[in-house]
């Protein structure tokens, strides 16, 4: 998860955009022959995309777009201390 790349893709992209391309990388996670590392590229860029379209929920709830995305990073961070 980086925050500078959840911002890059809250700010240049819609929701729709975001969803086709999570769709795309989460049916290439699939594929027989995808290495460890493709999967661990594939997972970073489907968290960070996850983390837009959070911000894209929250900013439309009212949240400002800095807080928006605290939340998202402490979500994540909060999940990461649970294991």
């Amino acid at each position: 998860m980086k925050i500078p790349i959840i911002r890059q893709f809250y700010q240049s992209q819609n929701p729709e955009n975001l969803e086709k391309t999570l769709e795309v990388l989460e049916s290439f996670s699939e594929f027989r022959g995808v290495t460890q590392e493709d999967l661990d590229v594939a997972g970073e860029l489907i968290t960070n995309i996850c983390g837009a379209l959070e911000v894209h929920s929250n900013v439309q709830s009212g949240m400002t777009e800095k807080d928006a995305l605290n939340v998202f990073a402490q979500k994540v961070l909060g999940s990461i201390d649970k294991e």
